[in-house]
């Protein structure tokens, strides 16, 4: 944890950010600046306010970012706050490709990251029950359920989250024969109450 330059895995993450290196320290700057505590997660530089995740700095090959864990509490005056992906619920980026982009808001970052801030100390969280069922369940899940009681009883011990990233697996396969492939390879994992990304 620092406020000021960090050690070895600071300088990993900034070797392995180029062309970004710049963009990345001045966004780092107007963070810090922000009082919130630098730690390295995930290989990045992630910012926390009373031991909650607020913000992480992203690289990706067309931009780096500024990302909010829970970007999608915040107001947004400015409408710049991007989802990273179709399937994101919480976070939410926003894009910087020059230096001049990030020094032309540092203003309203100061803003966002402030609001995000607060919102983690005030202890703010996603409700993510509204849709929570927004995926739907495939009829060769339906069909293993039926199948097999223990791997039943294991998905329903599963976390909502957890549910979630395998049924977007799931169903992100176009043909009956995939998605049975899929639930099988998987079925090892789940059982062991495992995500899909859980070592």
């Amino acid at each position: 944890m620092s406020k000021g330059k960090s050690g070895p895995r600071y300088e990993a993450f900034l070797r392995a950010a180029e062309p970004w290196k710049a963009e990345l320290e001045q966004l780092r700057r107007i963070v810090l600046e922000c009082g919130l505590t630098e730690e390295v997660k995930w290989g990045a530089p992630c910012f926390t306010a009373d031991g909650g995740n607020v913000v992480i700095l992203g690289v990706l090959n067309d931009y780096c970012c500024l990302s909010f864990f829970k970007g999608v509490l915040l107001t947004d005056p400015e409408g710049i706050l991007q989802a990273p992906g179709d399937n994101s619920r919480s976070g939410r980026l926003i894009p910087f490709t020059a230096v001049d982009q990030i020094l032309a808001r540092e203003a309203t970052l100061t803003a966002y990251v402030t609001e995000a801030a607060e919102l983690e100390r005030a202890g703010a969280k996603v409700d993510f029950s509204k849709d929570r069922d927004d995926v739907p369940i495939p009829d060769e899940l339906l069909a293993k359920f039926a199948e097999d009681a223990a791997f039943k009883a294991a998905w329903d011990a599963l976390t909502p989250g957890r549910k979630r990233g395998y049924l977007l697996q799931f169903t992100g396969a176009k043909q009956s024969a995939t998605r049975t492939a899929r639930i099988e390879k998987h079925a090892p994992r789940i059982l062991q109450g495992k995500g899909m990304h859980d070592r």
